[in-house]
């Protein structure tokens, strides 16, 4: 008898089965003595949409929300549904004794795994492999201590919860704003407070009046000294700073008091997913998606960081006995700074980061046993796996030992302070950053008396800046808006949207994101409402919580939530209509910015209509300017259109008859030329000739 064992990637599987010994490879699975390892690809199986409820609801109407099933199916994915059938026949051999979950250690693996078995019927005993990296020896620890799939009963429900939660609100609340409003508007308990905080800055950004201030400062030597009463260094009064300045200038100071503070600061902890994504974003300028993709990397093919999706930033006791060779496996690209701490028998200064009740999942993101080949890595793994490695050094250094200098001048009876902060012992700094050289701070003693060079300085009041993408991960943390693992996705999702745009590494809410947060529920708006919801989807997988009781919360609230928007009398206007009419249905055209780059959409939502901005010029003239006429594609077939005069023209041929080879040959050829013949047959064949040149 064998275990089926079910990861989550491809790629993920293939290591498995090598530690494993499954060395005889399938199509659809690896096998060995003992263990048969196949994979899914994220989400086989997804909760039912609407349409399999009732096929009415596969037209979006306001009348028929809100939908509400009263017991939710599950729905295997058409695109990769020859996955599921793989596992599926795998799982009914009779030689199959038990099935281990390998997906990955987290509430959204659970869902994967849990969900096709659910759907293929399994019986038979579970058991759970939970690791936090895909070094060999964690999978070959991972599999002599498994853990019984009923341990992990509470986090599926959690999953559950979530899932049918999503689907309740988000589903629910953005067909009644887009049927309501004639636009598609994404509304989501996650999406929509993050959404509403940077509209909140762009408010604040709007309404904000610059002031002018002034300051005083005073030029002690090399010492900076500013005027300070109650300590506010601002004075808005242009008379009383004129008045202090002509009653101060030419005068001496003497020194009130002279105070030095020794202090330590701690040494970092190591990241958590937020945190590393805040810091690639400030030091890099990454996306939060692009360093979540990176980091991927970095753990499943290279296989020399931990597991990615955590939210701790410590370390459990057990893994203090690790330390020695995670050190020896970075030696080759840290050598000046590891070779120090192996003399030292790896000993972790920074005690406090073992601390096993802080430690949820995951613990914090460090490197593995894996030998480090910085050759293999590019750029940007580069420098992701430098800040994580840097910040896994810095425990084994002791804590920074500054001093802080705080002086008091007096001025003819005003105070002017001086503060300084300077590093007397870099310790752990050392390995994270680059220290720069400080001159001297001068000596003073009480009583001493100075000459100084004042000077006076108006200033404007700035406005807070708009968020950028560390800011509003902070914000997302702070509120509790979303998971490491769903932040990035939900911030590209405001993006895909068009609620918001990204500009120099800031986010700017657009007309359609602003219209939005004034059509969208108060309710939805607030972050109290998400973080109330991961309170209770975290008790509910701790075992304090009951997935029955969230969910009957959750259908009431979906109702109210749609009855709100039914009843509101608030207008939306599309804000990018332009002048052009759909020559399919006659209704106006928007225009989007999409991947694809600027296209021209048909306002009306049961039109596909689509087309780019600055189509291909074709061979064929209008027969009223003579003019050549633009060629486009709709889901009527390809035709052609003169801009100028609005006359259209199809084309023989339908675009139901186009195979996608010819549609990736024509879109190519299209790509090269601007020219075409008359008819799709025509352009099909001169693509032909031109590729067999």
């Amino acid at each position: 008898m064998k275990s089926l064992v079910l990861a989550e990637k491809p790629s993920v599987a293939r290591e498995i089965a090598r530690v494993l010994g499954c060395r005889e490879q399938h199509k659809h699975y690896f096998e060995g003595p003992k263990y048969i390892v196949t994979w899914a690809l994220g989400h086989l199986i997804e909760l039912k949409m609407p349409e399999h409820y009732n096929p009415a609801y596969k037209t979006w109407r306001l009348e028929d929300l809100p939908i509400i099933p009263e017991n939710m199916g599950l729905n295997v994915i058409r695109q990769t549904s020859h996955r599921f059938r793989a596992i599926e026949t795998l799982a009914k051999r009779s030689d199959m004794k038990n099935c281990i979950i390998a997906t990955d250690a987290g509430r959204e693996g659970e869902l994967v795994a849990r969900w096709i078995l659910q759907k293929i019927r399994w019986k038979k005993p579970l058991l759970r492999l939970w690791i936090s990296s895909q070094t060999d020896q964690a999978i070959r620890d991972g599999f002599q201590h498994l853990k019984p799939g009923k341990q992990f009963e509470r986090l599926y429900e959690s999953a559950v919860c979530r899932a049918e939660a999503d689907w309740l609100i988000g589903l629910n609340v953005t067909r009644a704003l887009t049927t309501k409003y004639n636009e598609p508007l994404s509304a989501g308990r996650v999406q929509t407070p993050t959404l509403a905080m940077m509209i909140e800055r762009e408010k604040e950004i709007q309404s904000f009046k610059p002031t002018p201030y002034w300051t005083i400062r005073a030029n002690v030597g090399s010492v900076v000294a500013f005027w300070e009463r109650n300590g506010e260094k601002r004075m808005f009064s242009k008379e009383l700073a004129e008045q202090l300045y002509e009653k101060l200038k030419n005068k001496q100071a003497t020194v009130i008091s002279v105070e030095r503070k020794t202090k330590k600061e701690p040494q970092s902890l190591p990241y958590d997913l937020t945190e590393l994504q805040r810091e690639a974003n400030k030091r890099f300028g990454f996306s939060a998606k692009k360093t979540l993709s990176v980091l991927q990397r970095l753990y499943e093919h290279y296989k020399l960081v931990t597991y990615p999706r955590t939210d701790s930033r410590y370390l459990t006791t057990d893994m203090e006995s690790t330390m020695a060779d995670r050190l020896e496996a970075m030696r080759s690209g840290y050598l000046d700074e590891v070779a120090p701490l192996l003399k030292n028998k790896a000993k972790v200064v920074a005690r406090r980061v073992f601390h096993n009740e802080k430690v949820t999942d995951h613990h914090a993101i460090i490197p593995t046993e894996e030998r480090l080949d910085i050759s293999k890595l590019s750029a940007d793994e580069r420098k992701l796996y430098d800040l994580i490695a840097r910040r896994f050094l810095a425990l084994f250094y002791p804590a920074c030992d500054y001093e802080t200098i705080h002086v008091v001048f007096d001025i003819d009876g005003e105070a002017f302070v001086a503060r300084e902060t300077r590093v007397v012992n870099a310790g752990f700094r050392r390995v994270l950053e680059k220290q720069e050289e400080k001159g001297t701070f001068p000596t003073f003693m009480k009583g001493q008396m100075i000459s100084v060079i004042l000077e006076k300085k108006e200033v404007l009041t700035e406005p807070p800046l708009r968020y950028s993408e560390a800011d509003l991960l902070s914000q997302m943390e702070k509120y509790g808006l979303g998971t490491p693992a769903t932040r990035a996705e939900i911030i590209e999702r405001l993006v895909e949207t068009e609620t918001v745009e990204r500009k120099n590494g800031r986010f700017y809410p657009t007309p359609k994101g602003k219209q939005l947060i004034e059509l969208v529920n108060e309710e939805l708006k607030s972050p109290q409402l998400t973080a109330r919801w991961e309170k209770e989807l975290e008790a509910i997988a701790r075992g304090n919580g009951d997935p029955k009781t969230f969910l009957q919360h959750i259908r009431k609230q979906t109702e109210r939530l749609v009855t709100e928007i039914k009843q509101s009398d608030r207008t939306y206007r599309a804000h990018n209509l332009t002048g052009s009419m759909c020559p399919e249905c006659g209704s106006f055209l928007k225009e989007r910015a999409t991947k694809e780059g600027r296209m021209l959409v048909c306002s009306n939502m049961t039109c596909r209509f689509r087309k780019r901005k600055d189509p291909k010029l074709s061979n064929r003239r209008c027969p009223q300017c003579k003019k050549r006429m633009e060629i486009h594609e709709g889901k009527a077939g390809v035709y052609f259109q003169c801009r100028l005069c609005n006359v259209i023209e199809k084309a023989e041929e339908k675009k139901a008859t186009i195979s996608r080879n010819d549609r990736a040959l024509l879109k190519k050829y299209s790509a090269e030329n601007d020219s075409f013949g008359t008819s799709l047959g025509d352009l099909l064949k001169q693509a032909l000739e031109k590729k067999n040149e």
